[in-house]
């Protein structure tokens, strides 16, 4: 592609309609889209980067087209519309479809309404044609990865409404995924999905034969779960015995629910209170605690400590009580005990060992020298002295003073040498330091004693000035 001869085409365009930015963009998306054919591939480039084509664009092309839109910055979203229109008319027409709109539409999407009901429309009378809803999610979708707050947005005003068709819920799911994990501070994005959305979301991720791949499932929708940590405890009770996936649902929703229990210790209570209308889910997340117990905090294990007393004393209220849940009520009893015994076998205590075995070698070392009178007529010298042990570390002392004194000697001769050599290189230089800061400290004070002067004489007139 020539960037010159697009100029050239660009500035004509603009000499020949002054008055009517819209037609200076629509020419370059139809220059760009015959210059730039494509093979005809996925709608929403799922393969590729979320700013493919775009990112594949000279750095002078880029700001010829930057500096366009600058100057028709009011008939943007015009250009927004006319590029999903011209995709959608590729998609029926060419074989080889151009990138121009998505170029384009890559560019300016930020600055247009995403949201707007006119997409929801567009949506709908396409149904039948998932390749052509797939492009306009993909436009509608380019504004969250610039900003997160209104990626958000667009996913709770555009793509929520079509997570039951199979045909593009595995694409609004992976955006929202992409889109978590691009943006590294998850704040910006707070507020924008609150426990009303949320919930339903959650429901519909774990809901069974829903229109999600198991693959991307339902992990981006259960992100960000632990601001709302004690409301989710119930619906994850409940998603747990949902009949979904068991594998990767149930891991999935296990790990959200832990998160949850170590980020609000409230969510706790909440668990005890429905305890025993979810026994069997309850059981299951008794075992995941169990196998992360190595990972668990200090925090979760001592409020993990008083619900699993809580539950054992329940289990043995509910086996008293006869035939009913007898399964559910052995497997939460074994996981119960399989956790206080975690809770009590903490290792072996070498650490209190070491200490005490200390303790007890100095008493009786002091309780030798006591009874001998001295060091060396204690029973421990005459010990040591026999195994050797009091000449070899003797010898390690005089060694290690012998040492020590050659150095301070060698630091004896050495350090003035250093010391008068340091001083001669560096002499001249402090000099001049010294010279510079009193000239600096007397043109100071001759500034302050001027400065007090003038105040002292205005003094009088200020005086009057206030009375």
């Amino acid at each position: 592609l020539d960037v010159a001869e697009l100029q050239k085409e660009l500035d004509k365009s603009q000499n020949v309609f002054p008055e009517n930015p819209s037609v200076w963009v629509k020419d370059l998306a139809g220059y760009l889209n015959y210059k730039l054919q494509a093979p005809r591939s996925d709608p929403a480039l799922s393969q590729h980067a979320h700013d493919y084509p775009y990112c594949l664009v000279s750095k002078e092309l880029k700001n010829v087209i930057r500096s366009l839109l600058g100057k028709a910055s009011g008939v943007l979203e015009l250009f927004f519309d006319h590029c999903i229109y011209t995709m959608l008319q590729e998609l029926d027409k060419s074989p080889e479809p151009g990138w121009g709109g998505r170029a384009d539409g890559r560019t300016d999407v930020a600055l247009s309404d995403p949201c707007s009901p006119q997409y929801l429309e567009l949506l709908r009378s396409h149904q039948n044609r998932p390749a052509k809803c797939l492009t306009i999610l993909w436009a509608l979708g380019q504004a969250g990865f610039a900003d997160l707050a209104e990626g958000l947005r667009v996913w709770l005003g555009v793509m929520l409404p079509v997570l039951g068709i199979k045909a593009l819920s595995p694409y609004a799911v992976a955006y929202l995924d992409r889109l978590l994990m691009m943006h590294p501070n998850l704040t910006k994005g707070f507020g924008m999905i609150g426990p009303k959305d949320f919930f339903p979301l959650l429901d519909f991720a774990f809901m069974p034969n829903n229109s999600l791949s198991p693959s991307p499932g339902a992990r981006p929708l259960c992100t960000g779960a632990a601001g709302h940590a004690r409301l989710l405890v119930p619906r994850g009770e409940a998603g747990l015995g949902a009949g979904c996936e068991p594998v990767l649902c149930s891991l999935q929703l296990l790990a959200s629910m832990s998160q949850c229990l170590s980020v609000d210790p409230l969510s706790f209570s909440v668990w005890r209170q429905l305890y025993t209308k979810h026994l069997s889910q309850s059981s299951l997340l008794l075992n995941h605690l169990l196998e992360s117990w190595d990972s668990s905090s200090r925090k979760v294990r001592q409020a993990l400590q008083e619900t699993v007393r809580s539950f054992a004393v329940t289990n043995e209220e509910l086996a008293a009580r006869g035939p009913g849940a007898e399964q559910d009520v052995a497997a939460c009893e074994t996981a119960c005990k399989a956790l206080l015994r975690k809770m009590k076998g903490r290792g072996f205590p070498w650490s209190r060992l070491l200490l005490v075995l200390l303790i007890f070698a100095a008493g009786f070392l002091l309780h030798d020298v006591r009874t001998h009178g001295s060091l060396q007529a204690s029973a421990s010298a005459r010990v040591l002295r026999s195994s050797g042990i009091l000449s070899a570390s003797q010898h390690a002392w005089h060694k290690a003073s012998h040492y020590a004194l050659e150095g301070y000697r060698w630091l004896e001769r050495t350090l003035p040498a250093c010391c008068s050599r340091a001083a001669a290189v560096l002499q001249p230089t402090l000099q001049l330091l010294w010279a510079k800061m009193g000239e600096l400290a007397l043109h100071l004070g001759e500034q302050c004693s001027a400065r007090l002067s003038w105040a002292w004489d205005r003094l009088p007139w200020l005086l009057e000035w206030v009375r």
